[in-house]
């Protein structure tokens, strides 16, 4: 996980020590860096705010003689990236679905992203994840498009024993929602998880579709569920699903195999909204809430 973005900082920051301390050729330490973010994965634009954010690091500071010069640079490359990811708020989801469970009402949540993100094994994980937690849920299977998409979901539902609220495929996924929202209100459930369909961010008629979804259910959060493997396509992915849905906050799949590791960092800095969760494998317990030290550790390879 995260190889290659790891690889490229350790090769700037020794290569930038051995020049460093004279302050010296910064041009090139610095052009090399962002290269080395852009190759990773991470968008040209946020590339270019962490090697900005470095270079006025650097040349604020004069470096001790005593101090080795690579750990220096990797310290603060380190904390710029922390520095990039604290501007955007946290999601507290639990907090969250307490409050509005105390005002004796259900929690909302909407999936949304392209086909193959795997939006619905993330909902059944994050079932899973809250009844450990102690709340009822219910899943509103909204995706009535993708053949095997209800099946897939009733599966889910019934190794997990979470009730399940689908109708026939062809059937308006805005009232599959709508009835999933009135089930739970009747049955005093905690939380809502809908399924909706993966759409290409290039389709309008389903991004209106999807816009619809969210107009019937008024949901409370709205989880882009995005393939970190999926390159340079996440930005004008999160780009155009922020345009139409406004989404609170990302779920990043498959990140136990992403050998770059710039997804992260794009997305965030794209749609400026926080990566909630984190998924790292196929079992259920593989969604873990996404922390930043951990994060930024893992690419820097600290601990």
């Amino acid at each position: 996980m995260f190889e290659k973005i790891r690889s490229a900082i350790k090769s700037v920051a020794v290569n930038a020590s051995r020049r460093i301390v004279k302050k010296d050729n910064f041009k090139d330490i610095l052009a090399e860096f962002e290269f080395a973010l852009i190759e990773s994965d991470v968008s040209p634009d946020i590339s270019e705010a962490l090697t900005n954010k470095v270079k006025e690091s650097l040349e604020r500071t004069k470096i001790d003689s005593s101090v080795d010069p690579e750990q220096y640079i990797k310290e603060q490359l380190q904390e710029t990236v922390k520095q990039v990811i604290n501007e955007i708020p946290c999601i507290d989801l639990f907090k969250m679905i307490n409050e509005t469970k105390n005002k004796g009402m259900p929690f909302k949540i909407i999936f949304l992203g392209i086909n193959g993100t795997g939006k619905t094994t993330t909902i059944a994980k994050m079932g899973k994840l809250l009844k450990n937690n102690g709340f009822s849920v219910v899943f509103g299977s909204a995706d009535t498009h993708r053949a095997g998409a209800i099946e897939q979901l009733k599966e889910h539902s019934e190794r997990l024993s979470i009730k399940i609220i689908s109708q026939n495929y062809g059937a308006d996924p805005a009232a599959v929602a709508r009835d999933t929202v009135l089930y739970a209100q009747s049955h005093r459930i905690d939380v809502v998880l809908i399924d909706t369909a993966g759409r290409m961010q290039t389709s309008k008629n389903l991004m209106e579709e999807l816009a619809k979804i969210i107009n019937v259910t008024s949901p409370d959060l709205k989880i882009f569920v995005c393939d970190s493997l999926a390159g340079s396509d996440a930005i004008s992915q999160a780009k155009e699903f922020l345009k139409y849905t406004d989404f609170d906050g990302t779920i990043l799949t498959k990140i136990d195999a992403d050998a770059k590791g710039g997804a992260a960092l794009s997305i965030i800095n794209v749609s400026r909204k926080p990566i909630i969760f984190l998924g790292i494998g196929q079992d259920y317990e593989h969604l873990i809430p996404f922390d930043i030290d951990n994060f930024v550790s893992s690419i820097f390879n600290v601990g």
